[in-house]
Order: C-alpha cells, then sequence, then structure tokens
C-alpha cells in the first residue's frame, strides 16, 4: 500500500502527527533529565551544577525556556536539542508541558497541511520524471549548502589590528 494513497481525513492525520511527535519530544526530554542527574557521578559536573551561576541560569530558562520550547517546532533541526536541554536543566514540567503541546500542535499543523502537500507534489514529480524530482532534490541541496557557507563566512570576523 503506497502512502501516498492513504486517503484519511486531515483531521486523522494530523491527530496522528500531533502524538508522533509528542511522544519524540517527551523522549528528548526525559533523555535530557537522565543526563542531567548524572553530574552527580561527575566531580567537575557536580560543581558546575551546585554554582550560582548555574542556578541562575536554570531560573532564566525556566523563566524564559517555554516560549523557546514552542517556537523551536517551527524550525527544523532545532527542537531536539531544545527538548534535551529543557531536561537537562529540569525545566519544571509545569512550564513543559504546556510549552510542547503548543509547539507539538503548531508542527502537526504545518506537517499535517504544507509538509503533506509538499510531500504529495514530489511524489507525484517523482512519478512523472524521476530525473526533475532528483535535479530539483539535488538544486535544493546545492542552494542550501550555499546558504549556510554565505552566512558562515559572514560570522567569521577578521582580527583586528
Amino acid at each position: 500500500m503506497n502512502p501516498l494513497d492513504w486517503e484519511a481525513p486531515w483531521a486523522v492525520i494530523a491527530a496522528a502527527l500531533f502524538v508522533i511527535v509528542m511522544l519524540r519530544a517527551n523522549a528528548t526530554y526525559w533523555l535530557g533529565r537522565g543526563l542531567g542527574a548524572s553530574a552527580s557521578r561527575h566531580p567537575r559536573l557536580l560543581r558546575l551544577v551546585q554554582s550560582a551561576r548555574y542556578r541562575r541560569v536554570l531560573g532564566w530558562i525556566d523563566r524564559w525556556g517555554p516560549p523557546v520550547v514552542s517556537v523551536s517546532f517551527l524550525t527544523v533541526g532545532i527542537q531536539t536539542v531544545v527538548n534535551l536541554a529543557a531536561g537537562a536543566t529540569r525545566m519544571r514540567l509545569a512550564h513543559y508541558l504546556p510549552a510542547v503541546t503548543v509547539g507539538c500542535v503548531l508542527w502537526a499543523l504545518i506537517y499535517s497541511t504544507v509538509g503533506f502537500v509538499g510531500f504529495r507534489s514530489v511524489a507525484a514529480l517523482h512519478e512523472r520524471s524521476p530525473v526533475a524530482a532528483w535535479s530539483a532534490l539535488a538544486i535544493a541541496v546545492a542552494a542550501l549548502t550555499a546558504f549556510v557557507i554565505v552566512r558562515r563566512r559572514g560570522e567569521v570576523q577578521p582580527a583586528q589590528s
């Protein structure tokens, strides 16, 4: 069965995507919490997590972190790091769960609409012309690579004399 031929109501697709991303995000959070808890077994990490500076940072993350968690779902590749950091810094569940829920809803809405349409479009192009589909993919990868290279070169500041 071709997944592109699956005709489910949009709400079912959106709900399934929400459940998937919610499970993944929360698993990442708990993995981060486990990593953060292991600091007690490492003297250098223990000194860090007991410092006043670290506690101030934790308070800042706990206060401002929830919007960062939600917005991270609008990016590609960042949400995993943010959820891991939220767990490692032991963001309170009262802050984390609403933030991750909002983020997961946004992600599911985007992927069940624009993402799903884009996936179907690429699949339809591939059925008509595999060469065109792979060429479009190669152009997209080249453009993204060029963008990253240009941005990184712009970030490097020459040493001032």
